[in-house]
């Protein structure tokens, strides 16, 4: 998989063991292999938006009404997004967003869950804060109240997110113009394809995927970027998002204490290994990202778009 590690941590937490499937080149789940992955033990499908992509939520969830399973959106990267014009994270059974420093959107830190199923909410609202049971809100809640957790936002953070939210409709349509201005200039100028995306209209458009024959070759192109001053990475070398550098998940280490290890815990003994989503791997390997900005001025633009241009026709 192509996500960051703590949604293969989210399981564990809970005394679930995830299984990592691949990614496609969408650089989102690819649905073939998740039912391919799909057991009876399943109880949920975590499709991960990735860099602001939707993943392909129709096939999806096609998938987990086929097996009785629960879809839970990771929109972490995709504050905003959509797919068939429906929001990112509002199309499964429950979804997830995150507000730190690197995200669309931020307060600096902090996160938001939604669904449309009241006993999950009424649960979320017992885990994310153990204190629910002296809360005025608790005569309102239907679920039986457990030992929950602290998670709660502060009302500092809060106040600077609500802001941030009026803002968000607005960055979102200057990144998807940047990005469509990229992909006109650079259609058609050397040897790569853009990586495809599921609903063009929601896709958040942070970032412009260019994926190449070899990975040598990108790497070429990468490091020829670099020279130029352009702002470009690949997801391959991102470390904490692809599943080969996960220790703790690779390794088996599902908590500090054996008795709460999920691992020691399941039924049946999960394998995993380094070359266990070669696709992912290799997909990740070809693939190029350029950065769009909604604060930068057009000429600036046009100077790094003819960079590119540049450098993809003459290498």
């Amino acid at each position: 998989m192509y996500i960051f590690m703590a949604t293969a941590l989210a399981p564990l937490a809970v005394g679930a063991v995830p299984i990592i499937a691949e990614v496609d080149a969408s650089l989102t789940l690819d649905p073939a292999d998740t039912e391919r992955k799909i057991t009876p033990r399943t109880k949920a499908v975590i499709p991960v938006h990735m860099v602001g992509l939707p993943s392909n939520m129709d096939a999806l969830m096609a998938v987990a009404r086929r097996h009785n399973v629960k879809v839970l959106e990771d929109a972490c990267q995709a504050d905003g997004g959509s797919y068939g014009g429906k929001r990112l994270g509002s199309i499964g059974d429950a979804g997830a967003f995150s507000f730190n420093y690197y995200k669309i959107i931020t307060c600096g830190e902090g996160g938001a869950m939604v669904t449309d199923d009241e006993a999950v909410y009424h649960r979320a609202m017992v885990f994310h804060d153990g204190g629910s049971v002296f809360r005025d809100h608790a005569s309102q809640i239907t679920t039986p109240f457990f030992a929950g957790m602290n998670f709660r936002i502060n009302e500092i953070l809060s106040a600077v997110l609500r802001v941030q939210l009026t803002r968000l409709d607005g960055m979102l349509d200057a990144m998807l113009a940047e990005k469509r201005l990229m992909i006109r200039a650079l259609d058609g100028v050397g040897d790569f394809t853009f990586n495809p995306i599921h609903d063009v209209e929601g896709d958040c458009g942070t970032t412009l995927a260019l994926m190449f024959e070899t990975p040598e070759r990108m790497r070429d192109v990468l490091d020829k970027l670099h020279e130029q001053g352009v702002s470009a990475s690949t997801p391959i070398d991102s470390g904490r998002h692809v599943y080969t550098n996960w220790e703790p998940v690779l390794k088996q280490q599902g908590a500090h204490h054996p008795e709460m290890d999920a691992y020691k815990r399941a039924a049946v003994p999960v394998e995993y290994s380094p070359d266990m989503c070669p696709n992912t791997l290799d997909i990740l390997a070809r693939t190029l990202f350029l950065y769009t900005d909604p604060t930068r001025p057009r000429a600036d633009l046009d100077a790094m778009i003819e960079t590119v241009r540049r450098v993809l026709s003459q290498l």
